[in-house]
């Protein structure tokens, strides 16, 4: 059967890459619709090679840029996120690629379950925001969510065959525990104060080559605790379940305890190619140009505890994630402006920390499950408190 794949975000890593795997997997995989921000050169390119039916850019400038240069066969959207809405919920779509970065990715993915679709999802932050009401909505709808990124995925992997794949909760009572690793970035062993680290010593990852969000995000850790509040969220698992465990050489993606004290591993080189493919080809495997892993090579892997106290920020997700309520929601928007302001050299890297943890002790207390609406609330009205925290400079006041 043909599969018809719609990917929004496709001039970055996730994007690029799913693009490859696309090309390589042969004629029953077609690209539908495809959108981007402003890379317009990576962008024209794209189109004119995969021929989609529809494409988006979501910076109006962008879209003036590129207007005119749009094949036939193409239809060029609005620069509005209805026009991402549109092609996450096309009915021929069998399958779509979120692989934007952000909130903005909370409305597509929303509109993509609606429409009972199967989500390949490597945008984790919707997931954070209000994850146990996406999966409610998930089983209202019919709608699937395929784990991209590599450690969500490996988890994915280890549990494959356990029980009906969609049906987390009956799989969950089966763990013990899950480890989810982490390359601990570019400063897991580097010593002494980090508040002189660049935006280009944050962004040279030892691991992996991806976007510049979330690279910083894997450089203060913070991704791994966007990570293990989606894990919590999709495989329905407490915190207490959840052990983060740095591991540098990233063989182990992560792995998973059952009750018999079995554990299962996913293991491999560190290639996105890999979880991308799988959850384009699910629930097959073919082959794959990666690099396979030597085990003889790859006879050194340590693992160790994180640090939370030279690493705060994985301290304030895990606690966000306990208290619940909005609070994830106001986690993950601080965290976009936070790591924005310090790409821009406007603050330290160890102000991103600070600036986030007084978003969050003024942030409105909501007890239970966020809805959509309450998670998107919170997002608006924590962007706003952080850009003003950052006017008036009051978050260099917070202890961390």
């Amino acid at each position: 059967m043909m599969k018809q794949i719609v990917i929004l975000g496709s001039t970055g890593s996730i994007g690029t890459s799913s693009l490859d795997v696309i090309a390589r997997l042969g004629d029953n995989y077609k690209v539908l619709a495809l959108s981007a921000n402003n890379n317009t050169e990576l962008f024209l390119k794209q189109i004119h090679t995969f021929k989609p039916k529809f494409a988006a850019v979501l910076n109006p400038a962008s879209y003036e840029k590129i207007k005119d240069q749009i094949p036939p066969c193409t239809r060029l959207l609005p620069p509005e996120i209805d026009s991402l809405c549109f092609m996450a919920s096309l009915p021929t779509a069998n399958l779509v690629i979120s692989g934007v970065v952000g909130a903005i990715g909370f409305q597509p993915l929303v509109a993509a379950i609606k429409a009972g679709k199967t989500i390949a999802l490597a945008n984790k932050e919707p997931m954070v925001m209000a994850g146990k009401t996406i999966m409610k909505e998930c089983d209202r709808w019919e709608a699937a969510i395929l784990p991209v990124d590599s450690e969500p995925s490996a988890i994915f992997q280890c549990l494959a065959g356990m029980a009906d794949e969609y049906t987390y909760p009956k799989i969950s009572n089966h763990i013990s525990k899950v480890f989810l690793t982490a390359s601990g970035g570019p400063f897991a062993k580097r010593k002494g104060s980090l508040s002189t680290v660049t935006p280009g010593e944050a962004l040279n990852h030892p691991r992996w080559r991806m976007g510049k969000k979330i690279t910083i995000d894997s450089a203060t850790l913070m991704n791994k605790g966007f990570e293990s509040i989606e894990i919590m969220n999709l495989f329905n698992l407490p915190e207490e379940k959840v052990q983060i465990v740095i591991h540098p050489q990233s063989i182990v993606h992560s792995a998973v305890e059952f009750h018999d004290g079995a554990i299962l591993a996913q293991m491999g080189e560190p290639d996105m190619r890999v979880p991308i493919q799988y959850a384009i080809t699910y629930p097959q495997r073919k082959p794959s140009p990666v690099q396979k892993l030597n085990l003889f090579q790859a006879a050194k892997l340590e693992f160790f505890e994180p640090d939370l106290t030279r690493f705060p920020c994985l301290d304030l997700a895990l606690a966000a994630a306990r208290n619940g309520g909005v609070l994830p929601a106001v986690l993950s928007a601080t965290d976009e402006i936070a790591v924005d302001a310090f790409l821009k050299e406007e603050i330290k890297f160890t102000d991103i920390p600070k600036l986030i943890y007084t978003v969050l002790k003024a942030a409105p207390q909501r007890s239970g499950i966020a809805t959509l609406n309450q998670a998107l609330e919170a997002d608006a009205w924590a962007r706003e408190a952080a850009l003003a925290c950052l006017k008036e400079k009051t978050y260099k006041k917070a202890f961390i």
